[in-house]
């Protein structure tokens, strides 16, 4: 059985600006209960200017961790850090005036913070910045400039800003393209573990039919970049050991990704899940199940989708009584209810998790090249 991706190829590389001012220090933070963290004693030596209190302060804020969750408050720390000179602070603050999180958009404030971000050697502040360039964003469009930014933070390690520089020549963009050139800086940024370069470079030698195919490299890559939670590799490597069962550790390994993937707000998951189920594959197979993850899969992807899944849905119909319909449509609003928010990143690592807990990132609107932060939804 083979399953088709449902996605042209170029849709795999996210042509974006930097997923996250967080994305050097990203974590899955447990909610702490008031009794694990001092606000009271927080919040004194934060109002006598402590910046590394401020910083925590923000952080508790952002994720509720000890205190209501509040995007302002948290906000209005972060800023008051980066005013006192924090680097990574002035980082992120504006990274939420870019997205609007916690304050209203503003891009001369986002870009404000960058430039005196970058100005202090913080790497991840010059890949957003040079994105702004790369893509106008607030700033007059300069790709050479911005691809010279992410050049300097690749220099100093940034494997998102090795990304880019990917997406910069495999597209072409203020350069003559150069597919090779464009892989071998993913190349680097997978060295380097970005998931997104992991997620680009698996992508190619998986899904290209104008790429030499190596599946079992492929399916390494995108297992690295879905244990580190983006969750388009969730979905990827989740239908490629699906179509290649050879590749997988275990027997289970497909479906989870592929459910988790689901969760998160990926409508192409909930689409496979329904193929198996309406093929027969798994233990949860059959009319009900396809119908049930189409229309799941209907409600994250909408119109277009539904579209997409006609034929299906009408040859189910005709295996499906009215009130067996309605019953399964039904089930899936109330889960999509709960699970609403759908979502890019899912950040794993816990490094100094008190100062910048940003826990999960939501795709980017069409209108903008950077999703919003907010804690980790359920999944």
């Amino acid at each position: 059985m083979v399953l088709n991706s449902r996605a042209k190829l170029n849709n795999f590389i996210r042509r974006r600006v930097a997923i996250a001012a967080t994305l050097c220090l990203p974590c899955i933070c447990a909610l702490a209960s008031s009794g694990d963290v001092n606000v009271s004693e927080l919040q004194k030596a934060a109002e006598k200017g402590s910046i590394s209190k401020e910083v925590e302060l923000a952080g508790d804020y952002f994720v509720g961790r000890g205190v209501p969750q509040d995007a302002k408050k948290a906000a209005f720390w972060y800023e008051k850090a980066a005013e006192g000179g924090d680097p990574e602070a002035e980082n992120e603050i504006g990274y939420l005036y870019q997205t609007g999180t916690g304050v209203q958009v503003d891009l001369s404030r986002a870009f404000h913070w960058y430039q005196i971000s970058a100005a202090a050697g913080f790497a991840l502040a010059k890949v957003n910045l040079g994105v702004m360039y790369v893509w106008g964003t607030g700033v007059a469009k300069d790709e050479w400039f911005g691809a010279q930014l992410f050049r300097e933070a690749a220099a100093k390690g940034s494997g998102i800003a090795a990304t880019y520089l990917g997406d910069i020549f495999y597209f072409g963009h203020g350069v003559k393209q150069d597919k090779a050139t464009g892989e071998a800086w993913y190349a680097k940024g997978a060295k380097m573990h970005d998931p997104m370069a992991e997620y680009n470079l698996g992508s190619l030698l998986t899904l290209s039919l104008n790429h030499e195919q190596n599946l079992p490299l492929g399916a390494k890559l995108l297992r690295q970049s879905a244990d580190a939670g983006f969750v388009p590799a969730m979905h990827a490597l989740g239908l490629l050991l699906t179509n290649h069962p050879e590749l997988a550790n275990s027997r289970q390994e497909a479906r989870p990704l592929l459910e988790t993937a689901a969760n998160f707000g990926s409508w192409r998951s909930s689409v496979v899940l329904g193929i198996l189920a309406r093929d027969g594959v798994g233990d949860s197979s059959g009319p009900e199940s396809a119908y049930y993850h189409f229309q799941i899969a209907i409600l994250q992807g909408g119109e277009p989708t539904r579209l997409y899944l006609k034929k299906d849905l009408d040859a189910l119909s005709g295996k499906l009584e009215e009130e067996k319909r309605n019953e399964l449509t039904s089930e899936a609003k109330a889960w999509f209810s709960q699970h609403k928010t759908a979502v890019e990143f899912v950040y794993k690592d816990s490094a100094q998790a008190k100062r910048f807990p940003g826990t999960a990132l939501m795709p980017p609107p069409e209108t903008s090249h950077a999703g919003m932060l907010l804690p980790t939804p359920k999944s």
